[in-house]
C-alpha cells in the first residue's frame, strides 16, 4: 500500500526530515515517480487522486500470503487501506450497527465517521479496543482528514518518509520509503497514531510525550528519526472526552 499527502495537508515531525549531502549520487524522488515506481512492481495494482492534495494507492496480497491480510474500503468520500485483521471484528461490528460480512476496513471508516460526528469518545481509547494486529491510514477527503495508527504488537511495520516535493509517504514497503526518501524515512512507531491536525501520540500512553531519536545509517549520517514514548514527559492535559474530542479534531485540547 501506498499513502501519498501534499505538503501542507500533513506536516510531519520535523525530525523526519534527514539532512540530504549535495553530493548525494541519488535524490530523494518526486510523488508522480513514486506512484510511477509502485504501480509498475504492483500485482493488480491501483491508485486514486484527489486533485493536489492526496493520493492513495493498493495491491491486493498474493494469494500464497497469508499471514496478513491488506484491505481497501471507500465510503462517502472517506477511504481506509488496513492492514492486518481484527480478532474482536464480529463484537466491534455488533458495537456500531454494522452487518456481520464487514471486514476491518468497513468497520474503520464506521468507526471513524460515527466518531467524528457524534462520537463521545476520543481516538486513543477506540484504538485500545482494537484486538489483534493492524495498520491503517484513513483519509477523509472532505474533511481533509488524515489519520493512521499501527498496532502495539509490532507484528506488522508501516514507514513514513518526506519526498523530494515535500510531501508525506506511508507504506508497508521499506524499500519502496527508502528508496523514495533517501535519508528522510523511519519506521511508524507501534502503539501510536497520527493526525494532521494534532500530530503523532501513543494511544497507549496518551499522557506521554512523544520524543524522537537520531537514526544514524551504515555511513554515519542521521537518516530520519524513531520516536517513542518519553516516560518522563506528560502532555499538559489529558485528551478530551466528549463531542469535540472526536476523530476529526482530537487536536483539540482543554
Amino acid at each position: 500500500m501506498l499513502a501519498i499527502f501534499k505538503k501542507g495537508l500533513v506536516n510531519p515531525p520535523q525530525e523526519l526530515n534527514g539532512p540530504v549531502s549535495p553530493q548525494a549520487a541519488v535524490s530523494p524522488k518526486k510523488s508522480e515517480e513514486i506512484l510511477k515506481g509502485f504501480l509498475s512492481d504492483a500485482f493488480n495494482g491501483f491508485s486514486i487522486g484527489f486533485g493536489d492534495k492526496a493520493l492513495l494507492a493498493y495491491t491486493p496480497l498474493e494469494p500464497s500470503f497469508k499471514a496478513h491480510q491488506r484491505l481497501f474500503c471507500g465510503v462517502n468520500d472517506m477511504y481506509c487501506i488496513f492492514l492486518g485483521s481484527l480478532n474482536n471484528l464480529c463484537t466491534l461490528n455488533r458495537q456500531y450497527g454494522l452487518s456481520k460480512g464487514s471486514n476491518e476496513a468497513m468497520f474503520l471508516i464506521e468507526a471513524y465517521r460515527t466518531l467524528r460526528d457524534r462520537g463521545p469518545y476520543p481516538a486513543h481509547e477506540v484504538l485500545k479496543d482494537l484486538e489483534g494486529s493492524f495498520g491503517f491510514v484513513i483519509y477523509d477527503h472532505k474533511a481533509e482528514t488524515v489519520f493512521t495508527a499501527l498496532g502495539a504488537d509490532d507484528a506488522l511495520k508501516l514507514y513514513w518518509g518526506i519526498a523530494a516535493d515535500g510531501s508525506v509517504i506511508i507504506s508497508d514497503n521499506v524499500d519502496l520509503v527508502k528508496a523514495s526518501c533517501r535519508k528522510s524515512f523511519a519506521p511508524f512507531p507501534p502503539g501510536c497514531m497520527y493526525h494532521n491536525e494534532r500530530g503523532l501520540m501513543s494511544f497507549e500512553h496518551p499522557m506521554n510525550k512523544m520524543k524522537a531519536m537520531p537514526r544514524i545509517d551504515s555511513e554515519g549520517a542521521i537518516c530520519g528519526a524513531n520516536f517513542m514514548v518519553d516516560a518522563y514527559s506528560k502532555v499538559n492535559s489529558m485528551p478530551r472526552v466528549g463531542s469535540e474530542a472526536n476523530w476529526a479534531n482530537w487536536g483539540q485540547q482543554a
